[in-house]
């Protein structure tokens, strides 16, 4: 398997593939020129958001060489059908969405028991890449989480990688949630004893024959202090 592990995948305000840090150029290198996509829902009821994604990634990845040649979304209707659906694409996207309501959703389905074997590209979309952790630090994200001493800061996830992914930075890093600042207050707290590697949109882990790379700029929270550890067109193996 190859991984992709994003913030975002595309260019601000756009369905663009973004090309910075050699991302579309490890896409190609990483994919058959036509292939068989599967979409997997953050939210297996709320499925029409992922639909319309996974059209306009049909039209970017035609963009940069990459035919799909079929394109599935995994929701509550077929779930049933997720090892058929598995078993048949080249390329998974991980979509973007609530960590706890996908994480609920893929342990549902049993994809991290799906995933071991199988061999294709996989390409995490925010809460996607946080969920491919093997285990997830659920960031407060939604009124109420930050201060509710019933939310559930860390899940067990994929298994995909051991480093926990926060993603972007870039526009969240200002951010207050039920007022506190989201990482002065909050995820600084919650690193303590833990590495949180924070990425901007544009940057990504890359992960493939059991190696792994930093790919962009990136920072990393450890014990409540930040430091970054790559800038843009940087790389550094983890």
């Amino acid at each position: 398997m190859t991984y992709f592990l994003t913030s975002s995948p595309c260019v601000d305000g756009s369905p663009a593939l973004n090309p910075v840090n050699g991302f579309v150029d490890e896409l190609r290198s990483a994919l058959p020129a036509s292939c068989a996509a599967l979409f997997i829902c953050s939210d297996p009821d709320q499925p029409s958001l992922t639909y319309g994604f996974s059209e306009d990634m049909a039209g970017s990845f035609g963009e940069i060489g990459v035919t799909f040649t079929a394109t599935e979304v995994l929701e509550r209707k077929n779930q049933d059908r997720c090892g058929e659906l598995v078993d048949r694409a080249d390329l998974i996207f991980l979509v973007g969405g609530h960590v706890p309501t996908q994480n609920e959703f893929f342990q549902e389905i049993g994809l991290r028991e799906r995933l071991q074997g199988w061999d294709g590209v996989v390409v995490g979309v925010s809460a996607g890449s946080m969920n491919a952790a093997e285990v997830v630090y659920a960031q407060p994200e939604e009124p109420g989480e930050a201060v509710d001493p019933e939310y559930r800061r860390f899940l067990p996830g994929l298994g995909l990688t051991k480093h926990n992914i926060v993603p972007h930075y870039n526009q969240d890093k200002g951010w207050t949630l039920d007022g506190l600042r989201l990482y002065e207050d909050i995820t600084y707290s919650d690193s303590m004893g833990h590495k949180f590697y924070v990425l901007v949109d544009g940057s990504y882990i890359l992960g493939r024959d059991g190696r792994e790379e930093l790919r962009g700029e990136a920072y990393l929270i450890e014990n409540g202090v930040l430091r970054q550890l790559c800038r843009e067109g940087e790389a550094l193996t983890l």
